[in-house]
């Protein structure tokens, strides 16, 4: 009873705060707009009262619902019974409730103004309801828990998969630091016919190949175009996470409802990464392979610890420990009884597989892929340092780790990850952690001791590998280097899920109230960063006034406003100059572009021979390494002139001497690249609503070689 009681006061102190926030934001939105009341319009002053009204109602209805209830036990039968009522209606405004967040904040004006934090929670917090109530099927029952866990669920994963889908545009210029030079990376392995390069000399770019092979698959198509392979990176985005959480959460087929809901919240969860999509292929591999006939077990497995391995250096081990989890812990054994001879078996089996093709097959691949090469005397035969660029050893993966110097306060809150890594971490998997701990204390879940190890060595190792990945300069603004983890968690989930915990969700209603809570956090929790970032890319609507209620106060106004893009009109006018200075200076030398790659793949600037050399993300990456050896050539070729024009991103010499976002990078970067590039080169033009700088070369660059980081030989 007193458990219940703190509930409900919580719950009622999370709604006064929430409220209070959003009665907040919706002042500040509205002050500014008139001048009939101090700063308010007449229209927004009325509005501002029925928010305010509304949210009084809001207070007075929850207390009621929370300590006095019985009084309205005769308006919540009549809502129960006209949403029974309703038939098929009931489903489609279960589908619009669902829909309304996601189009009002990312494809109106409003997510814009709506910036802050409270007033989107309680837009999403009232479409949850309302959903739930929807979906609630007991009759005469207003809502119950099933009902309000199916709709968070829904909600949270409406937000994720929406975010995903938010930058498929065709926009032609790049919608992020790297992302255009990304699309460049991807249309290489399948696409370098795309460019005036010579066929028999490789071109070189900062992918290994996993990424190279999943991002290039749209290129197979024939003229393919920017907002296609914008379309494919997003879906990208979005089915491996739900085929991975519908893999791992198999179960039997009359349970298909609740084997989609499990998979979509597998989907939300995992998404909090973000998780690279080799590694989500090969978990995706592995899950399929649990509990298969080892005669197809163990090649699926090896198979996924390859394409891992090739992929990235330090998923190394990653499928087979994963596949070794699955088995051992997965098999269902009386408390306390070591497993038998069977499962050891197989989790060895599955194991081995791993090593295998993670370890093993990495130096024989090479070897036969020559030999392949050598006996078909074909010149297009398959390359083998395309599949395999460098030896799998632990020396190289200790290199690839530790290269780079190591920021150890990354861990913690800073400029770069507002929670740090530490509490971003805890708060994407504490939750389940504790829901997990929970199933096992009350016997729901029965575990023996080496089953437990076979879970908590596998999550140690990946936690430690992931925290030091993390913290590599360059690193640290989200969570997508503790991938392994979170995968290894959500398929500890999935192994709860099937030896108990989906039963137990059928009778949640008698849980405590802490496992509600954490519950719903958990449910919730992945939804949350999806939900702050929903916008619009562009808008219509005028921009002074969209402004003026987003307080929006710069002089002169943005053209366009922060995080949109340009007008139509604007961006073929500066696509069009940028073409005019690219062939004017293209008659005189050789035309690099540091950044805007895509404008060459996908034809918005043709007949430029290709410079695959000085990409900016290769030049950050050797920045951070202090690679001297790399930047003088960088260095000699600025010093010969060799480029008529320079197509980059804007570039300053400005260093940031406070601990702000990615100061130590942006430091690297004006050291080894901004420094030297503006002593030799100068601005022919800044195009500022595109983001992109066109340099040519000084006249006077008779003191740049004394403020360069290193000595060059000319």
């Amino acid at each position: 009873m007193m458990s219940t009681r703190i509930g409900r006061a919580l719950f009622l102190l999370a709604g006064v705060w929430i409220i209070s926030g959003a009665c907040v934001e919706f002042y500040n939105i509205a002050w500014g707009t008139g001048v009939w009341l101090g700063q308010l319009a007449l229209k927004w002053a009325l509005a501002l009262f029925l928010f305010g009204l509304f949210c009084i109602l809001c207070l007075v209805g929850t207390w009621i619902v929370l300590w006095s209830l019985k009084k309205l036990e005769r308006p919540f039968e009549s809502l129960s019974s006209f949403r029974d009522r309703l038939g098929t209606f009931r489903w489609v405004l279960a589908a619009l409730f669902l829909a309304a967040p996601v189009y009002f904040l990312q494809y109106t004006f409003w997510g814009i103004v709506l910036h802050d934090h409270y007033l989107r929670i309680l837009l999403a917090g009232f479409s949850g309801i309302l959903l739930g109530w929807l979906l609630t099927k007991e009759a005469n029952q207003l809502i119950n828990w099933q009902g309000i866990l199916t709709s968070f669920i829904l909600v949270s994963g409406s937000f994720v998969l929406f975010v995903s889908l938010k930058e498929v545009t065709a926009y032609p210029f790049s919608l992020g630091w790297s992302e255009g030079n990304r699309l460049w990376d991807y249309s290489i392995l399948f696409g370098r016919h795309l460019y005036d390069y010579p066929l028999d000399k490789p071109i070189p770019v900062l992918l290994d190949f996993g990424r190279k092979f999943v991002g290039g698959v749209p290129f197979l198509i024939p003229s393919v175009n920017i907002w296609q392979v914008r379309l494919w990176l997003a879906l990208v985005d979005i089915v491996p996470y739900l085929v991975l959480g519908w893999a791992a959460f198999r179960l039997a087929k009359n349970n298909i409802m609740k084997w989609t809901l499990a998979g979509i919240w597998a989907f939300t969860f995992v998404h909090q990464g973000p998780i690279h999509p080799p590694l989500l292929l090969s978990a995706i591999v592995v899950a399929l392979a649990w509990e298969r006939p080892l005669w197809l077990a163990v090649p699926l497995i090896a198979v996924a610890s390859y394409f891992a391995v090739i992929s990235r250096l330090t998923w190394l081990f990653a499928p087979g420990m994963w596949a070794v989890m699955l088995e051992l812990s997965g098999a269902v054994t009386a408390q306390n009884d070591p497993p038998g001879k069977r499962i050891w078996f197989r989790s060895a089996a599955a194991g081995l597989a791993g090593v295998l093709g993670g370890y093993a097959a990495p130096f024989w691949v090479p070897s036969l892929l020559r030999w392949i090469r050598t006996i078909s005397e074909s010149p297009v035969a398959v390359n083998p340092d395309v599949i395999v660029g460098r030896n799998v050893t632990m020396a190289a993966v200790n290199a690839t780790v530790t290269t780079q110097p190591l920021l150890w306060s990354r861990l913690l809150p800073n400029a770069t990850y507002n929670e740090g890594i530490l509490i971003g971490l805890l708060l994407a998997v504490l939750p389940l952690i504790a829901v997990l701990i929970y199933l096992v204390r009350t016997g729901r879940w029965k575990l023996t001791t080496w089953q437990k190890l076979a879970i908590i060595l596998p999550l140690l190792s990946f936690l430690v590998v992931g925290l030091i990945a993390s913290v590599k300069i360059g690193g640290g603004a989200d969570l997508h280097n503790l991938d392994m983890l979170i995968i290894g968690l959500m398929f500890v989930g999935a192994i709860a899920w099937r030896n108990g915990g989906s039963k137990w969700i059928d009778e949640i209603q008698a849980a405590p109230v802490w496992v509600k809570f954490v519950l719903v956090a958990l449910i919730l929790i992945p939804g949350y960063q999806p939900l702050m970032h929903m916008s619009p890319l562009v808008i219509t609507e005028d921009r002074t006034t969209v402004a003026a209620l987003a307080d929006i106060h710069e002089d002169p106004l943005p053209n366009p406003l922060p995080d949109t893009l340009p007008s139509q009109p604007d961006t073929i006018k500066t696509l069009e100059s940028i073409r005019k200075e690219v062939a004017k200076a293209a008659q005189n030398g050789d035309v690099l572009f540091m950044d805007q790659r895509q404008l060459l793949t996908f034809g918005y600037i043709k007949d430029v021979p290709l410079i695959p050399e000085y990409d900016k993300k290769v030049l950050i990456n050797e920045a951070l390494s202090g690679d001297a050896r790399y930047f003088a050539s960088f260095y000699r070729d600025l010093a010969s002139r060799r480029f008529s024009l320079i197509v980059t991103n804007p570039v300053n010499r400005r260093l940031d001497k406070t601990e702000g976002h990615f100061s130590e990078e942006n430091n690297a970067w004006v050291k080894w690249v901004s420094t030297p590039l503006l002593c030799y080169y100068e601005s022919l033009d800044r195009l500022k609503r595109v983001d992109v700088e066109l340099l040519v070369p000084r006249q006077d660059i008779s003191t740049c070689e004394q403020g360069l980081p290193i000595q060059i030989n000319k």
